[in-house]
């Protein structure tokens, strides 16, 4: 069938809105049509080259829709069903037998790969192929073939438009907080980078009876809207006394840290900011080889403990429709981060995000 997609053809490059063949679901495969999706900096990266994902390929990684086609292997949805898109995994590695999808030993092939297991992309024009199956979704396109272990069924009373993020960004922020490090009432946490990440954290530490939670970022703005969602300390980044003003809001050092920027720099006062026997966690999306200095004696003699989170070590099928529910009752507002754009300026949308105009750009193929 014929799509419209965002294709990515350069590095750096804006993307380019294109009609494209998409193939048939095949037995184990689901067709969905785009309602909304989100721009990620995972999205952003990839563009970059910062990882070496194959191009021309179509991104998009928090995908919102509705069933159009199961395949006949697919069960647990349906045509009319409402879903969102979260990552792929293999389903078989120790690591999914543990329910730990996210460590899956082939995540890279299964999100990364730009192609099917098989080696084939469902993505094409004319005789050229376009790398596509990205994140098993491939979500800047009106239409997305999907996988059963990387759809969620949602309910149908929530704002289908408005749900993408949950797929990984706000997963990922939520899920460190209360899956990861297991941050709980009473607790202290500094959460260091405010986007959409970091914020979805501190959503998350007001959910769990947090009762000092510190956000360090560049940006004003976000530190107020940091306040807003529930910080009750915000603290400039480029502050030279940093650790010493987590450990003066904290009494002595947080409990817990939460990096998002995956700057080594940044992480080295994530870990500093650490109480005794404190725990700090990154998940910032770092060019590969980067590497980060600590101080060895700080980190024994203090029992600290210095960890990487992928996709908030969720499984999509159990977190989203929980913090679905939380948003439906009112006590996870992730709305507040929301931008939204029509899909044809998702480079507007991508140009504000890495201006920190926006904190989550939210494209709609149309309206839920």
């Amino acid at each position: 069938m014929r799509i419209q997609a965002a294709v990515t053809r350069a590095r750096a490059a804006p993307m380019s809105l294109e009609m494209v063949d998409l193939a048939e679901p095949r037995d184990d495969e689901i067709l969905v049509r785009l309602v909304a999706t989100g721009v990620c900096h995972t999205d952003l990266a990839m563009r970059d080259q910062a990882f070496p994902v194959p191009q021309p390929i179509v991104l998009g990684h928090e995908g919102a829709g509705i069933v159009v086609k199961a395949g006949r292997f697919v069960s647990g949805v349906s045509p009319g069903d409402h879903v969102v898109m979260s990552y792929n995994s293999c389903g078989h590695c120790p690591s999914c037998r543990d329910d730990e999808a996210g460590y899956c030993h082939d995540f890279f092939g299964y999100n990364f790969a730009g192609l099917r297991p098989d080696g084939t992309s469902p993505i094409s024009n004319g005789g050229e192929v376009i790398h596509g199956n990205f994140f098993g979704q491939s979500s800047f396109a009106s239409y997305a073939l999907c996988h059963p272990r990387n759809v969620v069924k949602v309910r149908k009373d929530a704002p289908l438009h408005l749900l993408g993020p949950l797929a990984c960004g706000v997963q990922t922020g939520a899920g460190a907080i209360i899956n990861a490090l297991k941050v709980g009432v009473g607790d202290s946490l500094a959460v260091f980078g405010a986007g959409s990440v970091g914020l979805s954290a501190v959503l998350a530490a007001k959910v769990v009876g947090a009762t000092t939670v510190v956000a360090v970022d560049l940006n004003p703005e976000r530190l107020a809207l940091a306040r807003e969602l529930g910080a009750t300390h915000t603290i400039d980044g480029v502050d030279p006394d940093l650790v010493a003003r987590v450990a003066e809001a904290t009494g002595g050092g947080a409990t817990f840290s939460f990096d998002t920027t995956g700057a080594p720099a940044v992480i080295r006062k994530a870990v500093d900011s650490l109480a005794l026997r404190g725990e700090c966690g990154t998940v910032g999306a770092a060019p590969l080889g980067t590497e980060v200095t600590l101080d060895l004696m700080g980190l024994m003699t203090a029992g600290r403990k210095f960890r990487g989170i992928v996709e908030g070590d969720a499984t999509p099928q159990v977190f989203i429709p929980v913090l679905i529910e939380l948003f439906m009752q009112g006590r996870f507002p992730f709305d507040k981060l929301v931008t939204f754009y029509p899909f044809d300026r998702i480079n507007d949308a991508l140009r504000d995000s890495e201006a920190g105009k926006v904190v989550k750009p939210v494209l709609r193929m149309t309206v839920s």
